[in-house]
């Protein structure tokens, strides 16, 4: 059963939740205070995060940063009152998705079994499938591992799943609505704004290679030259 951490100081919130979850066969555990998260976390075990914005000892934009430091780890942040900034600088600093509050239990389950659901697809289907190599970059789908010039790049779940959907078809435009809809799996309220948000997380962690192009008016394309 995939084990799900929630990083909120709302006492109330935790165990209505985690019944909730066990309906649909996640489980549920939560932590109070950000030092209490991240020493579970560090313990390992957990599939995903979720985590608030605002919270004692740090908020969740610093928690985020921290956990992204060491982990790829899904991350979903809850966003006070859906503001836009909170959501820019979520993603910014390497969240998966967020969901605005207050929000319907229903949804928070369909945004973590979505990333839950990407991670599981991606590792099965890269399962001894041979590596797509580029002048410069090389993408290991079965370990999901990327290295730039032969140095290792440390991407999130999210980071991955982008640069693996482009290399698969290099030279293919994705628009955004593409790109929301393969990665999400669904039609998503995410404003395509968090698109261009990723692509210049990816773009600066695979620098100084020019790998992804913008397509005015059309989208992203991966634009290195593939090699046998």
């Amino acid at each position: 059963m995939p084990r799900i951490l929630l990083i909120d100081d709302d006492e109330q919130l935790g165990a209505p939740l985690a019944a909730y979850f066990q309906r649909f066969e996640l489980a549920l555990t939560q932590a109070l205070r950000p030092s209490a998260g991240l020493a579970l976390l560090q313990g390992g075990g957990f599939d995903a995060a979720i985590l608030d914005v605002m919270l004692p000892e740090m908020d969740g934009f610093e928690l985020c940063r921290t956990i992204r430091k060491t982990s790829d780890l899904p991350i979903l942040m809850l966003t006070a009152r859906g503001e836009v900034m909170d959501r820019v600088v979520g993603l910014e600093l390497g969240a998966d998705d967020y969901l605005p509050k207050p929000f319907e239990p229903r949804e928070l389950v369909a945004r973590v079994q979505t990333v839950l659901r990407r991670r599981r697809a991606a590792a099965p289907a890269g399962e001894g499938a041979t590596s797509l190599v580029f002048e410069g970059l090389r993408i290991d789908p079965s370990r999901r591992a990327v290295a730039r010039e032969g140095q290792a790049v440390e991407l999130t779940g999210t980071e991955f799943d982008l640069l693996h959907l482009l290399a698969r078809e290099p030279g293919r435009v994705f628009s955004r609505d593409d790109i929301l809809n393969q990665l999400r799996g669904h039609e998503a309220e995410l404003y395509t704004r968090a698109v261009d948000i990723v692509v210049s997380r990816l773009r600066k962690k695979l620098e100084p290679l020019d790998a992804i192009k913008t397509v005015r008016n059309a989208g992203y394309t991966l634009a290195l030259p593939r090699l046998p």
